[in-house]
């Protein structure tokens, strides 16, 4: 078929028109027969068998009935009218009823002519009766492209408002399976798809809109998802074949003296098999000539922050600067805490930039950058400013990635002629099957253990009916001399509701703990950050045993000496957040603990995710879980989820296709990767249709 014909605007087809052509442009986003083609059904009713109408049952299922209309009347009501026919088979009779369209219905309908009804009944005075039935002519039914098993297309109240119904769009849908001859191109090879047993696209596109049976409705169904995912897979390992050859970096050629000491002398603890496997991924990275671009995952409390200390020590063997970027002021503060500490006996140079460094700091900074005095800086995004440049900076780490814009990243590139290798560091941890079609671009690492001697956190979830015992339990935890955190929910849209429920929390507290006895510190998003900064500076020194805050402590804080955290209406939290907050204990070598407060109102979902809290300290397990409950594009944020736009496919329920389906377009890119060979011609071709080639240009240039 002439791929060419799929691009005719939709306009154009019979039984469309320009007014439906407008309202599926805007509504459905269908612009052409391409478009058309690919909106695809959410449901199928199973219309394999016809009902009597002394067979119905009273429950909500849908069926349909063939029979005849004898008569129509019209009833009164308190607000306007309904109207109601007589139908009527050999083994009884039902009304059906009409609220809207009725001078339409009643100008249209034949009576004593055999129709076939569609719909749910209800049971009303006695009798059976189904409101706005979908009904057809008994003769054109036979007639018709149908199957028994109808699709149910997804739809908004505007087009059914405009009458563009489900069966317009089926008899659309119809309309263009004429036009085209359903004759549509294979996208696949003869190898992909005998491997696999996949049927033909044609055969698919057939069955996905018109099923025969359950069996070839499945088999469509899997062919075009793995066809959607392979081609998203081979993009992005394209991108990154693309970067790799197109984006040169600088060659990190030894690893020298600063590296070496740290590493024989002054490294704090053993590293982990995990640690060791990361850095030496990224030294092969630093070696190869070509812009690295890695992902590193890892829990709470994994050793992320090592790794990035060794290999920014790798780049200042080599000659060059390098500079780590947090998401906030506390983080920033607490990595050059951290990293002084594990320098100190090193000749190393580690400055710290932030929006609040005074005038006279930033000039020394800036000035001490661009003659190459200062290796390492550390900040938040006040490095990007353009004021901010470097003699040599060839590595660039980002923390919690997705905090920051493409625009924002994108800068960083441009702090040396030829862009600084770049390590992005998350401890979200991203279920595997998003990382493959988000970073499918990025080369992912992954710390999988915890550093020895880390205990696991208890955790477990308690009703507000048990609060005493947990006032208790603090009580004891304090006279050990460990450290609590409380910490309240921050919602947005109700910033004045939260700070009320914070102070609320925090005055009963202060009653269960009075002074002098015990020192409280508070901590809010609606406090000074120097203010702040005291409050977080007097729990850090242990001046006070319970911190009382909302989730500005989420990320960064650092008290190897807390060890109970309590999450007040913890139903509120997501689950990745409730990970992150219990992150923040564990840090000594202390048993620590996590305590779950809810109210007796739980939703499913609520239940679920405290659930899982209790039985897992899994972060990758916890996210797979939180994939599940929330869906691709609520976890990774709006501007990550366009590449998941998927029409078919569902990353989540469809893991394992997905996972075939970057197989074979890895084992397609290392053997061909230009897609010249006769046998991947029609995927070369495909390929382009789809516009990727140039979005990906765009990307890397």
């Amino acid at each position: 078929m002439n791929a060419n014909l799929l691009q005719t605007p939709i306009d154009y087809l019979k039984g469309v028109g320009p007014n439906r052509a407008a309202l599926l442009r805007t509504e459905l986003g269908i612009h052409t027969y391409q478009d058309l083609i690919n909106f695809f059904p959410n449901r199928y009713i199973d219309k394999t068998r016809f009902y009597k109408i002394n067979e119905l049952q009273q429950n909500t299922a849908e069926v349909q009935v063939v029979g005849k209309i004898i008569n129509i009347r019209t009833v009164d009501q308190k607000r306007g009218s309904r109207m109601v026919a007589e139908f009527i088979d050999d083994t009884g009779k039902m009304e059906l009823v009409w609220f809207r369209g009725q001078k339409w219905i009643r100008e249209n309908i034949k009576i004593n002519t055999p129709y076939v009804i569609f719909g749910k009944t209800n049971w009303f005075n006695g009798m059976f009766n189904m409101p706005h039935p979908e009904m057809e002519l008994l003769e054109e039914h036979q007639k018709n492209l149908r199957t028994a098993m109808q699709p149910v297309y997804p739809s908004t109240e505007k087009l059914t408002k405009a009458g563009i119904t489900n069966r317009v769009i089926n008899k659309l849908m119809q309309q263009l399976f004429i036009e085209t001859g359903g004759r549509f191109y294979d996208t696949l090879s003869e190898e992909i798809k005998e491997e696999l047993k996949l049927i033909s696209r044609a055969e698919a596109m057939f069955n996905i809109h018109f099923p025969k049976s359950q069996e070839l409705l499945a088999r469509a169904q899997f062919r075009l998802k793995f066809e959607e995912l392979f081609y998203i897979q081979l993009q992005l390992l394209i991108k990154n074949m693309l970067h790799k050859q197109k984006i040169k970096g600088f060659v990190f050629e030894q690893v020298g003296e600063n590296f070496g000491e740290f590493y024989q002398e002054h490294l704090p603890f053993q590293l982990t098999g995990a640690q060791k496997r990361v850095i030496k991924e990224i030294r092969s990275d630093l070696g190869s000539g070509a812009q690295m671009n890695r992902l590193l995952q890892g829990d709470v409390g994994s050793g992320k922050t090592i790794v990035a200390l060794m290999s920014m020590l790798i780049a200042l063997d080599n000659d060059f600067q390098a500079c780590l970027m947090a998401p906030t002021e506390i983080l920033s503060v607490q990595h050059y805490n951290g990293l002084m500490e594990l320098c100190k006996d090193l000749k190393t140079s580690i400055y710290l930039l932030t929006g609040s460094s005074k005038t006279s700091k930033r000039r020394e900074i800036h000035e001490k950058l661009e003659n190459g005095e200062i290796n390492i800086l550390i900040g938040t995004h006040a490095l990007l400013e353009d004021k901010v440049k470097f003699k040599n900076l060839g590595l660039a780490i980002i923390d919690e990635q997705h905090r920051f814009g493409v625009a924002q990243r994108s800068k960083l590139w441009q702090k040396n002629h030829l862009p600084p290798h770049i390590l992005v560091m998350t401890a979200t941890p991203i279920p595997r099957t998003l990382a493959m079609s988000l970073y499918g671009d990025l080369d992912v690492s992954v710390i999988d253990e915890l550093p020895p001697g880390r205990q696991e956190i208890k955790t477990v979830h308690r009703y507000d009916s048990n609060r005493l015992k947990v006032f208790k339990f603090i009580r004891d935890e304090i006279q050990k001399g460990r450290q609590i955190y409380i910490v309240y929910p921050l919602i947005q849209e109700s910033a004045t509701m939260d700070y009320k429920d914070l102070m609320d929390g925090y005055e009963s507290i202060a009653r269960e703990f009075p002074m002098p006895e015990y020192q409280i510190s508070i901590v809010h998003g609606q406090m000074k950050p120097a203010d702040k900064e005291i409050e977080m500076q007097r729990f850090v020194k242990g001046e006070t045993q319970i911190m009382v805050a909302t989730t500005v402590i989420e990320v960064g804080v650092n008290v190897p000496n807390a060890s109970v955290m309590i999450i007040e209406s913890a139903e509120r939290f997501g689950l990745s957040q409730l990970h992150q907050l219990r992150g923040r204990v564990g840090r000594g070598a202390e048993q620590s603990y996590c305590i779950l407060m809810t109210s007796h109102k739980l939703s499913s979902d609520a239940k679920t995710r405290l659930e899982t809290m209790v039985s897992t300290s899994d972060g990758f397990e916890i996210a797979e879980v939180d994939l599940k409950l929330r869906g691709p594009g609520d976890l990774m944020g709006t501007q990550q989820s366009g590449v998941l736009n998927l029409k078919i496919a569902d990353i989540v329920r469809d893991n394992q296709i997905l996972q075939s389906a970057r197989f074979y377009a890895k084992q397609l890119l290392a053997e061909d990767p230009e897609m010249k060979m006769p046998k991947n011609k029609m995927i070369g071709y495909t390929f382009q249709q789809l516009g990727v080639h140039k979005n990906i240009w765009n990307y890397i240039s």
